[in-house]
């Protein structure tokens, strides 16, 4: 097979105009997807239930951070497995073996056994990082760098992952209302199984290059990698049993603090290394400088947004009113909320920042993302206090939502187009493991966040979390100029 996929003129079968390859993709980003959510939009709800009915009776302040660092992980091991791929399995092995360790941990969660069911957590978590970064990767493996296709590719695909998480909460809220959690995570494991299978039978549909592995380990060179990571293994087993033992609080808070700990630390890290780096030149880090504003309003936006998963799991079950008049709501359903509207609003977003984005700077619009996400948490405080000691209506936690879903509009495609834009050249490649982090340390803080506030109501929470989101909106406008400057003075050497 060659190296490069077929142009369009010479291949028989094309989906929806495109290579073929794209189908295979889609398919597959679907039904993972679709796993994905349908285990997130009840794993809190297991994790704090009670044990007569197969929960696993978590604190709910402990639940709902350990949802969150669940969260996180997904997103720190994913540049772990960005890695892998370049070092040593390839983008489609790395799918795929990421692919059958997700498999293994949905079924693990099917089983109605405690120590299986944090076993799979842990398996879908590190499935996940090794498929989530690689499987972007062989979209564009299909396109040629100048196919003016590309940028539809990637629309088509990532309709793909819109489709798995709308459709998904529908199906595991009937599932658990049949046969209970471990029911329902038997959806999420049929649907991964699903997106294994197209992905195996599809490989004939994906160019060579999939299988390229760009800077490969030498033999000397896995030797040391083997050792460190089991040395590095050791040393955190170590820290993590002398942690427990003198602070007593737990192996699952213990592991909450320690995953929180490496999330934050990695972005510094990878800021630290390259503001040192000698392959960085003065004029890049002056840009980088500004580029650690907006990457600070990111991790904000995402410490609110990724709390879909776990504070407005909780507030959808505990505190909202789920009888419309009309239907009753399955508190599952508000997960489904915002792939809506993201399918909705993509196209008009779209034709706006075609006609208007390049009048306005890519630090106001990320200005206007974290301030609508700290709009949002004071929206979902303020009627929390309104209707404090009763249930609020359905449609209070489903504007929530909204305003966040333009938030994330706002500033998650313009802070990925910034931090490729203003990364160094000799780190290019590692800038969306940089963007990853963003999400893996908000969500971190969240964690810890949550477990800290578990005795607070739900109207200090929310509003308190929303007003820090908008000090710093009001922070990043004052510095929007000074980020302008830099950005410009750079582009101009």
């Amino acid at each position: 097979m060659s190296a490069h996929p077929t142009p369009l003129s010479e291949t028989k079968r094309t989906f929806f105009g495109h290579p073929y390859g794209l189908m295979t993709l889609f398919t597959t980003e679907m039904w993972e997807r679709f796993s994905y959510y349908s285990m997130r939009a009840i794993l809190l709800y297991f994790l704090i239930d009670v044990t007569t009915n197969d929960g696993l009776g978590l604190e709910k302040g402990i639940g709902e951070a350990l949802t969150q660092v669940y969260s996180a992980s997904v997103f720190l091991l994913a540049v772990i497995g960005g890695w892998v791929a370049d070092r040593v399995w390839g983008p489609r092995r790395a799918t795929l073996y990421g692919g059958i360790v997700i498999v293994i941990g949905h079924v693990l969660l099917a089983l109605p056994i405690v120590v299986t069911s944090y076993l799979g957590i842990m398996f879908v978590a590190l499935g996940t990082g090794l498929l989530k970064p690689n499987i972007s990767t062989m979209v564009g493996a299909l396109y040629y760098n100048d196919d003016p296709r590309r940028d539809g590719g990637f629309s088509i695909f990532y309709m793909g992952i819109n489709i798995g998480s709308l459709v998904s909460p529908f199906a595991v809220a009937a599932a658990r209302n049949w046969g209970g959690y471990h029911a329902g995570f038997s959806v999420a494991a049929i649907g991964m199984a699903v997106a294994l299978i197209l992905f195996i039978f599809g490989r004939k549909n994906l160019p060579a290059d999939v299988d390229h592995v760009p800077n490969p380990l030498s033999a000397e060179e896995k030797k040391k990698v083997t050792l460190a990571v089991l040395g590095a293994l050791v040393i955190v087993a170590i820290l993590m049993s002398i942690y427990n033992r003198f602070t007593g609080v737990g192996i699952i808070v213990t592991v909450i603090d320690t995953l929180s700990l490496f999330s934050v630390l990695a972005p510094i890290t990878y800021f630290i290394v390259m503001f040192k780096s000698p392959q960085v030149t003065s004029a890049e880090r002056s840009r980088l400088a500004a580029f650690i504003p907006l990457f600070l309003a990111a991790m904000l936006f995402w410490m609110i947004f990724e709390q879909a998963a776990s504070s407005m799991s909780s507030f959808a079950k505990d505190n909202t009113e789920l009888n419309t008049g009309f239907v009753t709501i399955n508190p599952e359903w508000f997960q489904s909320v915002n792939p809506i509207f993201i399918v909705a609003l993509t196209p008009i977003f779209a034709s706006f920042w075609s006609h208007w984005g390049s009048r306005i700077p890519t630090a106001t619009k990320i200005t206007i993302g974290i301030g609508l996400g700290g709009l949002s948490f004071i929206w979902l405080g303020v009627w929390a206090g309104v209707y404090s000691g009763v249930k609020a209506p359905w449609w209070v936690l489903f504007l929530t939502f909204i305003i966040q879903t333009v938030g994330e509009l706002f500033l998650s495609p313009v802070g990925l187009a910034a931090t490729t834009m203003l990364a160094p050249r000799a780190f290019k490649s590692q800038a969306m493991a940089l963007w990853f982090l963003a999400s893996a340390s908000g969500q971190a803080i969240a964690a810890q966040t949550l477990k800290a506030t578990a005795n607070m109501s739900n109207t200090s929470v929310f509003i308190s979390t929303g007003a820090v989101a908008l000090i710093f909106t009001v922070i990043l406008a004052a510095l929007n100029p000074w980020i302008g400057r830099h950005i410009h003075t750079q582009e101009a050497k």
